[in-house]
């Protein structure tokens, strides 16, 4: 599919001189071509403002089409918005259960192939392995377990009362993701304690 731009438009002299030195005009088509060969065909054609590219072919209409959309503006990305609770939590929550299944999954695949391997891995030499360290590395392995766990409970328990459609308007929102957190701290110090 192709369409060529036919009709003169009303634009303004800076318009016009910024379209002629790019030297491009609309073109639509469903193929795809090299950048190279759309630098060639721009360069051998002399546009003027408004007016269709005159003789071009299938295959060049397609590659100055690659080559107007390389250098089209790319979208937004998160560095320009103002960072808000709601976008924070909502990655959390993916992350933390990511890193739950991904942990849950490691853990049992290892315990499940560790006696063909000739590996050590049962609960009693875990335990023992565990009992030996020193009691900041006990806590701090216990709440790196506990704090993503914590979080991602919690948060489940948000989002099905939001499945009830309660809870739902922004000033909600925002205090049961206050409340999350607060019982995300309380809890995790509570289970790295334990």
């Amino acid at each position: 599919m192709f369409r060529f731009s036919t009709r003169r438009t009303s634009r303004t002299p800076a318009q016009c001189a910024e379209r002629k030195r790019k030297k491009t005009d609309w073109i639509e088509c469903n193929d795809s071509h090299s950048i190279g060969a759309a630098k060639a065909v721009l360069h051998s054609k002399e546009l003027s403002c408004g007016e269709p590219i005159p003789n071009v072919s299938p295959d060049d209409a397609c590659a100055i089409l690659v080559a107007q959309r390389k250098q089209r503006p790319i979208s937004p990305h998160l560095s320009i918005y103002q960072p808000q609770l709601t976008w924070y939590g909502s990655a959390a929550n993916r992350i933390t259960g990511s890193v739950l299944s991904v942990g849950a999954y490691g853990f049992f695949a290892a315990y499940a192939v560790a006696p063909a391997f000739g590996w050590h891995f049962d609960s009693a030499t875990i335990a023992a392995a565990f009992s030996g360290l020193p009691a900041a590395a006990k806590f701090g392995i216990k709440l790196a377990v506990a704090l993503p766990f914590s979080y991602h409970s919690w948060n489940g328990i948000r989002h099905l009362l939001w499945d009830t459609g309660k809870a739902l308007d922004i000033k909600d929102v925002y205090r049961t993701g206050y409340t999350v957190l607060g019982l995300t701290t309380i809890s995790a110090i509570y289970l790295a304690m334990v």
